[in-house]
C-alpha cells in the first residue's frame, strides 16, 4: 500500500513539471555528454527525454519538441485512448482497493499486464488481440473476526496470492470509420481458468460475445466497450458464470499530449441474489501523460476510484498506477549498420 501511493505521488510530481520543461535551444555538449544550452523561446513546446547509453548513468534531460514529434505524441495520445487503435501497446496496470470483506478492513492488490496487438487480416479490416493477465495479492476477503473455534469456516484462509483468471478479447475492427464516424469492434472473448487458488478464480471456461463503439472528436474520445461471459465448462464443486462487463468512458486529451479520463469498469453478476448484490460500479478518473526514454514512447497514468455501487463486502476505494509501453505499427525498426571490410 505504501509503495503504491508513494509511486502514486512521485508520478503526480513528473506530470505537474513536464508540460513546464523548458528546451535547449542551441544545445552543446559537455566532457560527460549531458546537454547544455540557453533556455528554450517562451510558448514553445518541449516533451521529456531520459536519453539511455551504455557509458553514463540514466540522465534526465529536456529536448525541443519538432512539429513531427509534437504530431506523433499527439496521434499517440488519441489512440491510446482507442481500444482498439492500430497501436501495439503492453500497459503495466497496478490498483490497489481496500475495504472489502465482513471486517471492512480487506484489501486486494492486482498488477494487469494488458497487451493488445491489432493485426492487419485484409485491405479493409484489422484484429485486435486484447489480452489481460491478473497477478493478485488479497488479505481479509474472506476473513470473519471472533469466529469460535469450533466454527465450519476454521480454519481461515487470510491471504491469498497468484494468478486471477485470464480474460483475452478479439475484436473485428474496419480500418476506417463507419458512418457519423464511429469507430467499433466486434468479436469474441474468453474466459481462461488461469487462478491459482479457488479464491483467485471462477475455476470455469466461458465464452461470449464482445463490442467497442467510440467516437473521436478533436480532443475528445467517447465511447464503451463490453461484454457478456457464460461458462461452457465447469470445475468440480464450482458455480456456473453470468456475468457481464461495462465500460463507458470519455477522455480529453490537451496540447501537451496529457490526457484526462472519466469511466467506470462496472460488472454484473446476474447470478448473485438481490441481497448480496448484482453489481460492482467503481467510478475512476484518470490522468495519463505521454513521455519518452530515449526513442521509446511510453504512457504514465495515475487515478482514483470510488465504489457508487458493490455486492455485499465489496470494495469502497482504490487508486491505479500504469506504465504502457507504446509500439506505433507505421513505424519499422531502424536497420543496423554492419561493418564493411576493405580487402
Amino acid at each position: 500500500m505504501k509503495l503504491v501511493v508513494g509511486v502514486t505521488v512521485l508520478t503526480l510530481g513528473i506530470l505537474s513539471v513536464a508540460p513546464g520543461i523548458r528546451a535547449a535551444e542551441s544545445s552543446k555538449v559537455d566532457t560527460t555528454g549531458n546537454v547544455m544550452g540557453e533556455p528554450a523561446a517562451p510558448g514553445e513546446r518541449v516533451v521529456l527525454s531520459l536519453p539511455v547509453t551504455t557509458t553514463q548513468n540514466l540522465s534526465l534531460g529536456a529536448v525541443t519538441e519538432s512539429s513531427a514529434e509534437a504530431s506523433e505524441a499527439d496521434k499517440l495520445a488519441k489512440e491510446l485512448a482507442n481500444p482498439i487503435a492500430s497501436l501495439i501497446s503492453v500497459p503495466f496496470q497496478a490498483n490497489e482497493d481496500w475495504g472489502y470483506g465482513p471486517t471492512g478492513n480487506g484489501y486486494k492488490f492486482t498488477v494487469n499486464i494488458q497487451p493488445v496487438i491489432p493485426i492487419s487480416i485484409s485491405k479493409d479490416w484489422n484484429l485486435i488481440l486484447r489480452t489481460i493477465f491478473p497477478i493478485v495479492s488479497q488479505h481479509d476477503l474472506f476473513y470473519f473476526a471472533n469466529l469460535p473455534k469450533n466454527s465450519p469456516l476454521q480454519p481461515q484462509n487470510r491471504s491469498q496470492d497468484g494468478l486471477s483468471d485470464t480474460t483475452q478479447s478479439f475484436f473485428f475492427s474496419p480500418k476506417n470509420p463507419g458512418p457519423f464516424g464511429l469507430i467499433w469492434g466486434l468479436g469474441p472473448v474468453f474466459l481462461y481458468p488461469t487462478g491459482t487458488h479457488p479464491f483467485l478464480g471462477t475455476g470455469t471456461f466461458s465464452i461470449g460475445p464482445t463490442l467497442v463503439v467510440l467516437k473521436q472528436a478533436g480532443p475528445w474520445t467517447a465511447g464503451a466497450l463490453m461484454n457478456q461471459l457464460w461458462s461452457v465448462v465447469i470445475e468440480e464443486h464450482r458455480s456456473s458464470l453470468n456475468q457481464m462487463f461495462v465500460q463507458p468512458f470519455i477522455a480529453y486529451t490537451t496540447k501537451t499530449h496529457t490526457t484526462f479520463t472519466l469511466s467506470s469498469e462496472s460488472t454484473a453478476n446476474w447470478n448473485a441474489t438481490s441481497d448480496d448484490g448484482k453489481w460492482t460500479v467503481p467510478l475512476i478518473f484518470q490522468i495519463s501523460q505521454i513521455l519518452k526514454i530515449g526513442k521509446q514512447p511510453i504512457s504514465l497514468q495515475i487515478g482514483g476510484k470510488y465504489y457508487a455501487d458493490t455486492p455485499r463486502y465489496g470494495a469502497n476505494w482504490g487508486v491505479r498506477f500504469a506504465l504502457t509501453l507504446l509500439y506505433p505499427t507505421g513505424k519499422r525498426p531502424e536497420p543496423i549498420e554492419k561493418p564493411s571490410f576493405v580487402k
